[in-house]
């Protein structure tokens, strides 16, 4: 396993605690790496960094008599501040959603607990961060005055210049509330349009299904949808978090899944190659299995293995592929198997303003087009840099 000397046995016991292993099978593998010397703090502060203490709890809990009643009181403590913060924005969400719901106003739950509760079947195995709803864009002005009722109000403000131009340039919207700063995120697409992966939002609510949260039904994306979207996302930020691998490794066992259509949209929107990537990322670090209809029906790509290799590296050692790189821009696009997505790429990085910009100079409104001339000047800059 490729990792450095420093954290190599710890990263072992890392990946063995999450592996999508059987669980006896999981549970012996993890066992015979804490017969060694294990530095936990090292291992705790691995956990943490990929969001993944409360599985590691999980796993540690069924060896407490190979893990120091110390160390094991300190994960359990961990992994009790995590329950607590879950269970507050499980609250959160109920209240938002009910709020949004009642006033005719549709969102979709995603990631969080929505995504803990799909996937792993318990609210508390998945590491919270924050709320995130996927909402239409002609309903923002809607919901930023709804969730304000419940006292939330908007991270950052924009003119009305500003949010015309970032509604179709960039894909969320962040609240903070009394628990904290953004804690609430609205995202009216997957990713900023300079990725250039279009997802149409209508038909990821036409496909939606609905799940128990907490015991409150609520709507969120279609098991195919949601592969994909997470894959996408991963990618977007290299994959630098074990637990986006762990949700993709779920996901990949889900029977009756309908890879012909995880394929047909996979294709349609350019972004096979990144699924198939991190299919096999999934496999060569968690032991998941690929179905054998996702290589029937995802198309033969030589260079995903070479990716793979690349990114695992850098997952395991020191970062290479850092936000805003020219190494990280070049990665983008290798991700990409169609040319024209490439350019497409390039041209939305180079050309799309966003609020980087508009912090950068204050330009009249009848002077607003040429925040395009200082994105291109910004993006050259750092690429140079």
């Amino acid at each position: 396993m490729p990792a450095t000397g420093a954290v190599d046995r710890e990263w072992s016991a890392l990946l063995a605690a999450c592996s999508a292993a059987p669980p006896q099978e999981k549970l012996l593998s993890l066992q015979s790496l804490l017969q060694k010397p294990i530095r936990w703090k090292v291992l705790f502060d691995l956990a943490d960094r990929h969001g993944l203490q409360p599985l590691v709890y999980q796993s540690l809990s069924a060896l407490r008599p190979a893990v120091p009643a110390e160390q094991m009181r300190a994960i359990e403590q961990s992994y009790q501040t995590n329950l607590h913060k879950t269970l507050l924005l499980s609250r959160e969400l109920i209240r938002i959603v009910a709020h949004l719901t009642a006033l005719g106003i549709k969102v979709m739950p995603y990631k969080g607990v929505a995504l803990a509760e799909l996937l792993y079947g318990d609210i508390a195995l998945r590491q919270s961060g924050d709320i995130d709803l996927l909402i239409r864009a002609q309903d923002l002005s809607r919901i930023r005055d709804a969730v304000g009722e419940l006292g939330y109000t908007p991270h950052v403000t924009f003119s009305e210049a500003e949010e015309r131009a970032y509604l179709k340039s960039g894909y969320e919207y962040a609240f903070d509330g009394a628990a904290g700063p953004n804690l609430l995120e609205v995202q009216w697409a997957i990713q900023p349009r300079f990725y250039a992966v279009d997802f149409d939002m209508d038909d990821l609510f036409q496909r939606a299904v609905t799940i128990p949260v907490a015991g409150h039904p609520m709507r969120t994306l279609g098991l195919e949808d949601l592969l994909i979207v997470l894959a996408v996302h991963a990618a977007k930020h290299v994959w630098g978090r074990l637990v986006w691998l762990c949700d993709i490794a779920q996901l990949m066992k889900a029977p009756n899944l309908n890879w012909e259509r995880i394929g047909s949209e996979a294709s349609s929107l350019g972004v096979a190659r990144i699924l198939r990537v991190a299919m096999l990322l999934a496999h060569r670090l968690l032991g998941a299995s690929i179905p054998g209809d996702a290589e029937k029906n995802l198309p033969e790509d030589h260079a995903v293995l070479k990716l793979a290799e690349e990114i695992e590296n850098h997952l395991a050692g020191e970062p290479v592929f850092k936000g805003e790189s020219l190494a990280y821009f070049r990665l983008m696009m290798r991700l990409r198997e169609r040319p024209r997505d490439r350019r497409r790429f390039l041209q939305r990085l180079l050309l799309t303003p966003g609020p980087g910009e508009w912090n950068a100079i204050d330009l009249p409104p009848a002077l607003f087009p040429l925040y395009r001339l200082v994105r291109l000047s910004r993006v050259a800059a750092r690429l140079v840099r």
